[in-house]
């Protein structure tokens, strides 16, 4: 049976610890480890922690560097095979998730499931490529990440909302890590955090990740590929096929664009 190693991040947010904590102790799968890192919370979150500690094998609350150093102490502190970041405020979807996951006849590096409350897709369903990364990600909630796979890719501290969506770059196109997506809900997500409220720096981010791990060369093509709208990318292998097919297209589009002045 996997041992998971189930990690929550907290700074200032009482409220959404508990329902974190409650989320995780109601599993009906039993073999895990719970880890709590607190950032030096004010608010009560510690009489939280406290008031669960029988519930948790380790804790510790102090000052840090934000919520991936926080991530990254977490890591250190694990011991199962693989890791699950069940940041403060979100939760499990059910009792029966953790069951329901490591029932799953797999040996993924990377297992993902899906999530509710959050209006940003599911992506893994159809596959992962570089494309499907830079024009999605992989939800991190949702994800059971081998722990050695985790400790060879540590979380960008640098960075503040965009180095789990770096992580699975380096993991899974870099590193060619094997992947398994589910369809298993496995996170009821809270739509505060800063990633889904700051979305012009996760933009910035994410261009100086991308400028960070690959070339200009690889990028010109990023920034091409980009700038075509997915349903019309999807469509073009089969447009293409017939060069009459392709000329009428091409003329067509000119003549809308001239009327269009684009």
């Amino acid at each position: 049976m996997m041992k998971l190693s189930i990690i929550t991040v907290n700074f200032n947010d009482a409220k959404g610890l508990e329902r974190t904590i409650k989320s995780v102790i109601s599993q009906n799968y039993h073999n895990y480890e719970f880890i709590i890192i607190d950032g030096g919370s004010s608010d009560g979150s510690l009489d939280i922690i406290k008031k669960y500690e029988q519930h948790i094998d380790y804790w510790v609350s102090e000052p840090d560097g934000g919520i991936y150093q926080g991530m990254n102490k977490g890591l250190r502190q694990a011991k199962g095979d693989f890791v699950n970041f069940m940041n403060s405020g979100d939760s499990f979807h059910s009792a029966s998730v953790l069951e329901r996951i490591f029932s799953l006849d797999t040996d993924a590096d990377i297992i993902t499931g899906t999530h509710v409350g959050s209006p940003h897709p599911n992506i893994g369903k159809d596959g992962i490529s570089l494309y499907t990364l830079c024009t999605g990600a992989v939800d991190h909630q949702a994800s059971f990440i081998k722990r050695d796979v985790a400790l060879r890719h540590p979380y960008d501290e640098k960075y503040r909302i965009v180095s789990d969506w770096k992580f699975f770059i380096e993991a899974l196109v870099i590193d060619n890590c094997s992947f398994f997506y589910t369809e298993t809900i496995v996170v009821d997500v809270d739509m505060n955090g800063i990633s889904n409220t700051s979305l012009d720096l996760n933009r910035r981010e994410r261009e100086a990740v991308l400028r960070e791990l690959f070339p200009e060369r690889i990028l010109t093509d990023y920034h091409l590929l980009m700038s075509i709208h997915p349903d019309i990318l999807k469509i073009s292998p089969r447009l293409t096929k017939s060069q009459s097919i392709r000329k009428t297209i091409v003329k067509l589009a000119r003549i809308l664009l001239s009327i269009k002045r684009v």
